[in-house]
């Protein structure tokens, strides 16, 4: 199906100049094509809310949706008070070598069990990173509320695309996990989830998560494969996401796309994603075929633009989205089928209305690591997390505080430069400084320190 977009009139919420409707530009010429035939959308510019309510227009509190005002349903005593911001960056860290000093000998291998120098680190583990597919829950509760399916599954894939928004200005790598660490975010008491993580395996790295509210239930397991193409690396996503609404019991799944982290070699790194991503309600039959578009770098008007479509279990076409995956996504009802122009089926659908939108940092996020304020209440300590909880690390307790982190000095080996090899080599080796089968002797391990 190839979706083209007519040009609004001076009605429409949404300019035809921004060239946002379902994939194309103003011109007519298509860039996203779907199974199911052709059609051309034409825009109906009307004045009359779609159907579909804006995602701002909920507020959660305690786990319950009701209409958004100024006033939250919870009195703030009861609320825990929560930072805004971590400290800022020290600019010790920086290193006069950039990434590709380190990645260069790993062209087209595996690279999640490189070591990666902290300053190339954010202080948080992936973990928690995860959660932050979280920080726009309010989608959900409205969908939550949605009486018509497809209604419902375009909320969903405006929340699937809202998980990658921090990801435009964040090339930091979040901590690896040990096997066993485990998060844990309770959010009830002001947006009504909570949530528990864990390393359930080392090789390859799985984290498996439970997210629930009184709404909705959502659990993955995530792994990913990465390797080096040359100037960039790519990050392909593994597992499975499930998300269950408790009220209607429709059950949607999905997997991520594909991340590309570019100019590796020169210039400031960037993140795109690209590919095509299914989200299947499998209690209806009904679908959502969300593209995630290639940036193209010196095309403003076409960065980081993500186009889909709504099916029902006819296949026919309910809903169309258009929007950016850094930014905004919109969703527009098919509102009737027409006649057949030029041997095409012509849709018209209702004005857009905007089902996500970006809460966007303060300018100064630069100076920690570019952490949105959800981003940042993260890593605040709790008390009675479990031992195992990532909070806990002290090397990512030390990072964010902005402490050096105490180099490990062997016990058993001493660091020595190999005069044996040719000058260029530098080589460097561990030589046994002797004491350990004297110490084990004994059994007095005193000179050990407690790593786990």
């Amino acid at each position: 199906m190839v979706f083209t977009r007519l040009q609004h009139d001076s009605r429409s919420p949404v300019s035809a100049s921004e060239g946002r409707g379902t994939g194309v530009e103003n011109n007519g010429e298509s860039s996203s094509d779907y199974e199911e035939g052709d059609a051309t959308i034409s825009v109906i510019p009307q004045r009359n809310k779609s159907p579909i309510a804006a995602a701002e227009d909920v507020d959660v509190s305690n786990g319950t949706v009701a209409p958004a005002t100024s006033s939250s349903a919870i009195p703030a005593a009861k609320k825990r008070q929560r930072r805004t911001r971590i400290p800022d960056k020290p600019y010790l860290r920086i290193m006069p070598w950039n990434l590709w000093t380190i990645l260069k000998n790993y062209i087209g291998k595996e690279l999640t069990e490189i070591p990666i120098p902290f300053n190339f680190c954010e202080p948080l583990s992936m973990l928690q990173r995860l959660v932050e597919d979280y920080e726009y829950s309010e989608i959900l509760d409205k969908a939550a509320m949605a009486s018509d399916s497809c209604e419902q599954l375009a909320y969903v894939a405006a929340f699937t695309v809202s998980s990658y928004a921090t990801t435009s200005n964040r090339t930091a790598k979040p901590f690896n996990p040990l096997l066993g660490e485990t998060y844990e975010l309770d959010r009830t008491d002001d947006l009504g989830w909570k949530c528990i993580s864990e390393q359930v395996s080392h090789h390859p790295h799985v984290v498996a998560q439970h997210c629930e509210s009184k709404n909705w239930i959502c659990h993955q397991e995530f792994s990913m494969t990465s390797s080096l193409k040359g100037k960039y690396l790519q990050v392909k996503p593994l597992g499975m996401t499930h998300l269950t609404f408790l009220s209607s019991g429709n059950r949607y799944t999905w997997k991520k796309v594909t991340t590309n982290v570019n100019n590796i070699i020169f210039g400031k790194l960037w993140v795109d994603h690209h590919g095509e991503m299914e989200i299947v309600n499998h209690k209806t039959g009904e679908k959502c075929v969300l593209q995630f578009i290639p940036s193209e770098p010196f095309s403003p008007s076409k960065q980081r633009k993500v186009t889909g479509a709504v099916m029902n279990a006819k296949r026919e076409l309910v809903w169309v989205l258009n929007g950016t995956w850094d930014n905004k996504m919109e969703a527009s009802k098919v509102a009737e089928k027409r006649s057949q122009v030029k041997g095409k089926q012509v849709l018209e659908t209702e004005a857009p209305v905007v089902v996500w939108q970006r809460r966007w940092p303060p300018p100064e996020a630069e100076k920690y690591y570019n952490l949105s304020e959800f981003a940042c209440q993260l890593n605040e300590l709790e008390e009675g997390v479990a031992p195992t909880d990532s909070r806990l690390r002290p090397d990512q307790r030390l990072m964010e505080e902005g402490l050096p982190v105490p180099q490990y000095e062997p016990i058993w080996f001493k660091k020595e430069m190999d005069t044996s090899m040719y000058p260029i080599d530098d080589s460097v080796y561990h030589l046994y400084k002797g004491k350990y089968w004297e110490c084990k002797e004994k059994q007095n391990w005193s000179v050990c320190p407690d790593i786990f």
